[in-house]
């Protein structure tokens, strides 16, 4: 089984994540911002990893550091689990619609961290969360995964489904990328041999 768990203890943060890529996309998650769980419930049951995600942070002060820091040690596990990622697909995309929004995600588990975001949210919060926080966590996510994430908004006026609908984009382009490819299942998938 591919899995890993990480533990970041910080003093903004305490965060421990336990995932497994050969999974059904079982999640139990906790992170004190109850947004930001519904959306990494989404993440795990469309990519189908298996993931649980505990986080206490200081969100007397605000969200964004428990936020960032998730990512952080989402994209760390996910790069454990990987290892030398041989025999995976690599590459993903998916465009899904929501209702009103239309999103479109593509992603290189190519070990070269870069997100290009073309994402504008209608609102400020969604709730009590802050929209732009949508953006910090996949940065945090590509940097610390080694993961070149491009995600665009196609079309949205419904803040709660543009940023829904870019996690469940995501997460869709994650299974096809971390698949593993029956025809190549024994190989490293770059010319260069590694990644």
């Amino acid at each position: 089984m591919r899995t890993a768990k990480i533990t970041r203890k910080t003093a903004e943060t305490e965060i421990s994540v336990e995932l497994g890529l050969d999974g059904s996309g079982r999640y139990d998650m906790a992170t004190g911002v109850g947004f930001f769980d519904h959306m990494l419930d989404q993440l795990a049951r469309h990519s189908l990893i298996d993931m649980t995600v505990r986080c206490q942070g200081d969100t007397h002060i605000d969200d964004h550091h428990s936020v960032e820091d998730t990512g952080i040690a989402i994209g760390q596990a996910l790069a454990q689990a990987l290892g030398d990622k041989r025999g995976i697909r690599r590459y993903g995309s998916c465009l899904l619609p929501m209702d009103d929004a239309l999103l479109r995600a593509a992603l290189d588990l190519s070990g070269r961290p870069y997100l290009v975001w073309n994402v504008d949210f209608p609102t400020e919060k969604i709730g009590g969360f802050d929209t732009e926080l949508v953006r910090e966590f996949f940065q945090a996510l590509a940097t610390h995964g080694g993961i070149t994430l491009h995600v665009d908004a196609l079309h949205g006026l419904n803040s709660h489904h543009i940023a829904e609908a870019a996690f469940k984009a995501v997460a869709r382009a994650m299974r096809e990328a971390v698949e593993t490819d029956p025809r190549k299942a024994d190989a490293i998938p770059s010319t260069k041999g590694a990644l």
